[in-house]
């Protein structure tokens, strides 16, 4: 038998799940404008006991293609991540191919992660390309002679939903994602080009809409059992 106390025990479970659901709709939004970022869902069960029960799932799907006319911007056209090395030596995987060169000449993300094991363009060089397959090439400066400077690694891992989550648009390996396994003969890399998030932004305002309404039929639930209570007190009184 539930008692009223118990109503508003699972009154409250269940507005705390949904003020979970809320905080990755706001960090769906936050990272609108991340190149490469993938939203995250909360996805709820209710089970027979009225209980919502909520686990995160990433959408790793496609964000879109955008062109943008910049050198060192690379998007990735399909499947795979780009290995990104910290400036403390921590490997973590991305999709945002926006990139620049550091003072030593080496390609690097925007936040200063080494692309790769290390590719450096020479003090003078004319015609930086980067190839579908991720080879980078330069031309001397006097355009007679093609430089081949490395590859861009692109990997993939047997379960990307086992990633941990960094900062923004990167991910870390654990046991569960297994170990990067190098994608081989692809032609995914688009130079001049930068995938975007694929949060859809209609359907996170639909989702907030949605969660507010639950909630305040959660807040409003607890209210009236709350008054309820209050009042077969003072009837015992």
């Amino acid at each position: 038998m539930t008692t009223i106390q118990g109503i508003i025990n699972k009154g409250i479970i269940n507005a705390e799940q949904q003020f979970d659901a809320l905080s990755y709709v706001s960090t769906n939004v936050a990272n609108y404008n991340t190149n490469g970022y993938k939203s995250v869902r909360f996805e709820q069960i209710l089970d027979e006991n009225g209980y919502l029960h909520g686990v995160e799932r990433t959408d790793f799907s496609q964000g879109a293609i955008q062109t943008t006319s910049r050198d060192f911007d690379v998007a990735i056209d399909g499947l795979g991540y780009i290995p990104v090395t910290s400036p403390t030596g921590d490997v973590s995987y991305t999709r945002d191919g926006s990139l620049k060169l550091d003072k030593d000449g080496y390609l690097i993300t925007n936040d200063g992660y080494l692309v790769g094991d290390g590719i450096q363009l020479p003090v003078n060089y004319e015609n930086f390309e980067v190839k579908s397959d991720g080879r980078v090439e330069v031309f001397s400066t006097d355009g007679t002679k093609r430089e081949y400077l490395g590859t861009i690694p692109l990997v993939n891992f047997r379960n990307p939903e086992g990633l941990k989550r960094g900062d923004g648009n990167k991910y870390y390996l654990t046991a569960e994602s297994g170990e990067p396994v190098l994608i081989k003969n692809h032609n995914n890399f688009k130079q001049r080009n930068l995938e975007i998030t694929n949060v859809d932004m209609i359907s996170e305002v639909t989702l907030v809409s949605r969660i507010n309404a639950s909630m305040q039929a959660s807040f409003k639930i607890m209210q009236t059992v709350n008054e309820m209570y209050s009042k077969s007190l003072q009837l015992n009184q």
